[in-house]
């Protein structure tokens, strides 16, 4: 803050508000977590000031303008009514991502610890889950049995809504998509799975606010054939050659060079990205490999505490293809695994 002279923040999303005071939103549809979320005032040297959900705008903009009168005020989101009182009271309100992104970027070895237990619950949860991933059974009653084995291990909350997509073998088979590639992720429904379907999955879970991301191609019923093993190999270089390329002092655009040495064309969903921050939000800096370009991804240097969650894809259009993701910490000379767990039925 001092480092971009904000002198307040006023932070009310959910990821924000936990990563400044340890409170996490009780789990909730959407809508309500928002219309009934905590406000948070902070300045560069106290403590975050707490304001209930009960706390009118007006007295929010009264406060602000008593804490600090002629500070530069960074908001992360702000309702009409709070915009209209802050510009009644000569206060201009800016967009503090780049204050956020930078604090949140580096993770401390607590926020390390927390993340590895989320990832831990998840893919162990996602094990169970695989089990029972079989012809005739619901994609809706795995995510009942994922969301009962996730919670009853230590999970505070669901916060992807868990994802068993059967791919379409080609791009002109699934849904519309104005970028020309494959639609991922689309929401899960009660379709039985059938015997030879290749499914990409995604979930993710929170530990005190704190949150994982696991992913995997499975196979229903069926061994891969050398062809679905060639994808998961070639996934497995790119991730890799990308993980070669992890250290302190690297930049995103040295990752996504990376991915492409051997020849891949873009190995990523161009609408995602090819590696993610993780923590109090299940996406957050640093991205790499975004729609913003490579000299974007040249702005980005890692450094230790930061982490990464790699998600490359390999599609072979005809024949679907191969996603997973696995979640690594940079360390002072290179990255630890935060992810561990096989990709069966792959070799």
């Amino acid at each position: 803050m001092q480092d971009q002279d904000l002198g307040l923040l006023l932070l009310t999303l959910p990821g924000n508000v936990a990563y400044a005071t340890g409170i996490t939103a009780a789990a909730a549809d959407a809508d309500h977590v928002l219309l009934e979320r905590l406000r948070v005032l902070v300045t560069p040297d106290d403590d975050p000031r707490v304001l209930d959900a009960e706390v009118p705008h007006a007295e929010v903009a009264s406060l602000v303008r008593e804490q600090a009168p002629d500070a530069r005020l960074g908001v992360d989101d702000l309702s009409p009514e709070l915009s209209r009182l802050l510009d009644e009271a000569g206060i201009a309100a800016i967009d503090p991502s780049t204050v956020l992104s930078a604090a949140k970027a580096v993770k401390t070895a607590e926020e390390v610890s927390l993340i590895a237990e989320a990832q831990r619950i998840n893919e162990e949860a996602g094990a169970l889950v695989r089990e029972a991933c079989h012809a005739g059974v619901p994609a809706t009653d795995l995510t009942g049995l994922f969301l009962e084995a996730a919670l009853a291990a230590g999970a505070d909350a669901s916060v992807v809504d868990p994802i068993w997509q059967a791919m379409p073998a080609s791009v002109a088979d699934g849904p519309f998509s104005v970028t020309g590639w494959v639609v991922f992720p689309t929401a899960t429904t009660g379709r039985p799975f059938e015997t030879g379907d290749v499914v990409w999955v995604d979930t993710g879970i929170s530990v005190d606010g704190y949150l994982s991301d696991y992913g995997r191609t499975w196979l229903v019923d069926s061994d891969p054939t050398p062809r679905q093993q060639d994808h998961a190999q070639r996934w497995r270089d790119v991730a890799d050659r990308v993980l070669d390329a992890v250290k302190p002092g690297a930049t995103a655009a040295d990752l996504t060079r990376a991915a492409q040495e051997a020849g891949e064309d873009r190995p990523w969903l161009p609408h995602l990205y090819l590696a993610h921050g993780s923590g109090t939000e299940s996406a957050e800096m640093p991205f790499v490999g975004t729609d913003l370009g490579p000299d974007f991804d040249a702005t980005i240097v890692l450094e230790p505490g930061m982490v990464l969650v790699l998600e490359p894809v390999i599609w072979d259009d005809g024949h679907a293809g191969y996603r997973a993701e696995e979640i690594v910490v940079v360390t002072d000379d290179g990255w630890q695994a935060l992810s561990s767990l096989p990709h069966e039925p792959f070799t």
